[in-house]
């Protein structure tokens, strides 16, 4: 019995390294890994040794026999990926005896190794800063502690290590989470000194940073949320996504009343990953979150919650939707909840009725769909909550006085208003300027080359504040795997800045800066 890659999968492509026959796919040589939204077991190949699922940090894969009911579709999506996309290492090798309908093994041939880095047999031990604890920071010392005699400085500006992990993932994912697992070895790792609530930038100055190290690698992501840039966004009851995310994670810059839940009726803008867990937290039973992360204060005000409908706000089709096909399936099986989509305007059917199989859109086959009247109560729906799935509307305006009452979106014959008490903007975090280092505005990027910042030597980029925010937690393997070969080929050819401060004087320094 085969096994399949489910929900869950973070694109680490750990799977594909242990996996003995090559049946994991995309692979990370091959084009479509960027793009991809989870990887992919050939049943037709896999010889259910399970590897893959133990090496899996998520808990993303599972024999095929054992996928429970929410799970079971996986074992088809995975199939079917072998139907339509050949990999690029080589098209699938049928046997000579092999003909149509036969369900002899499918073997996919091994791509040539790849050696791209080749350090000096006297190469010593470099002193590297890592700015950030979240997963594109642990990649990268992940990395050079498995890799290089390296000694590495943690540093985060929180009082608690994990970043993304800890204070980004919906407390409803504990899979997710485990990914901290594979990293906690390397905090205590013994060519490891972690300092945590020091902030570069406020605490100590890049510049001192850098003088103590031979390089500093920041993965500091992005911090912020993106605008709608209209108005009203900033009226009382008008939210960003990434407060939110925050509040129900206990993030201590987040106060616990940040978030007021005594409307019927929210709006979520924008139809992405974030959005979707937004949406479902906001309609879950507080009973399932509370053997959860979840925090206390943000449990309790779930419990007291007024909140009927949520309705998620799509400037596109459903085509073109930004959310992953699994965390959309994920809503399907949402137990106690509908799902409906408004069928405002006849392109927004059409385009799911006419979806081939690998389409987001198909998933969406067997949703209700009605034309919703927004002047009734969200409590007319019935007992159950629900959440509303509006495509092809842009918000225009926030709505109200001293505190929000409607949305104005477009979509259908002119303009309306949705009544709602909350709002919440889910259209893409940011990142914000580091003290000290260039900045694009237009990308909210560190300008690089290959992780290489640009005009300061010695300085290196990983993770959201290099490539923008793309890509969920495994893609920072190799985007780590980019930045450290940077670096190391500096090391390498003695382009590195001498340090002028060592170890001791570092550890000084932040003791006496450390809030």
């Amino acid at each position: 019995m085969a096994f399949a890659i489910t929900q869950t999968c973070c694109n680490d492509a750990t799977c594909v390294s242990v996996c003995p026959v090559n049946c994991i796919h995309p692979t990370p040589e091959e084009r479509a890994f960027g793009s991809t939204e989870m990887l992919h077991i050939d049943p037709k190949t896999c010889i259910d040794c399970g590897a893959c699922a133990d090496a899996c940090p998520v808990d993303a894969v599972f024999p095929v026999d054992r996928l429970t009911d929410g799970q079971r579709e996986y074992a088809r999506i995975n199939a079917a990926y072998f139907e339509h996309v050949e990999t690029e290492s080589s098209e699938a090798v049928e046997t000579p005896a092999q003909q149509p309908g036969d369900s002899s093994p499918i073997f996919h041939a091994w791509s040539k190794p790849v050696f791209d880095r080749v350090l000096p047999s006297d190469f010593g031990p470099l002193r590297v800063a890592i700015v950030g604890t979240g997963p594109a920071g642990m990649y990268a010392a992940k990395d050079l502690l498995l890799h290089t005699r390296a000694e590495v400085t943690l540093i985060d500006r929180l009082p608690v290590a994990g970043g993304l992990v800890r204070y980004g993932v919906a407390p409803d994912h504990p899979a997710t989470r485990n990914v901290s697992e594979s990293f906690a070895r390397f905090h205590t790792h013994p060519r490891v000194r972690r300092y945590l609530g020091l902030d570069v930038g406020a605490d100590l100055t890049a510049e001192e940073l850098a003088a103590h190290h031979d390089a500093v690698i920041y993965a500091v992501g992005a911090a912020t949320d993106r605008r709608l840039g209209i108005p009203g966004e900033d009226r009382p009851g008008s939210v960003s996504a990434t407060t939110f995310v925050a509040w129900y994670n206990a993030h201590p810059e987040v106060a616990p009343d940040a978030v007021d839940l005594s409307a019927e009726r929210v709006v979520v803008v924008g139809n992405g990953n974030v959005a979707l867990d937004v949406a479902r937290i906001l309609v879950s039973d507080p009973q399932t979150l509370a053997g959860t992360e979840i925090a206390g204060h943000a449990l309790a005000e779930l419990r007291r919650s007024k909140v009927r409908e949520v309705v998620l706000l799509g400037r596109r089709g459903p085509q073109h939707a930004a959310y992953t096909r699994s965390e959309l399936l994920a809503l399907k099986h949402l137990s106690g909840v509908n799902l409906l989509i408004d069928d405002h305007d006849p392109r927004i059917g059409t385009a799911i009725d006419a979806a081939s199989s690998t389409d987001k859109a198909a998933v969406l086959r067997g949703v209700e769909r009605e034309a919703v009247d927004w002047s009734l109560s969200p409590g007319a729906a019935g007992e159950r909550r629900r959440i509303v799935l509006r495509f092809l509307s842009a918000p225009v305006a926030v709505c109200g006085g001293e505190e929000t009452r409607a949305v104005r979106v477009t979509g259908g014959p002119g303009e309306l208003e949705i009544p709602a008490g909350l709002v919440l903007r889910a259209v893409g975090y940011r990142g914000v300027p580091q003290a000290g280092l260039p900045f694009d505005e237009a990308t909210g990027t560190v300008p690089h080359e290959r992780g290489r910042v640009t005009g300061r030597p010695g300085t290196y980029v990983v993770g959201w504040i290099k490539r923008g925010p793309s890509g969920g937690i495994g893609a920072n393997r190799a985007c780590a795997a980019e930045t450290v070969g940077s670096l190391l080929a500096d090391a390498v050819a003695g382009t590195l800045p001498t340090p002028t401060g060592g170890p001791k004087a570092f550890r000084r320094l932040a003791r006496r800066r450390r809030r």
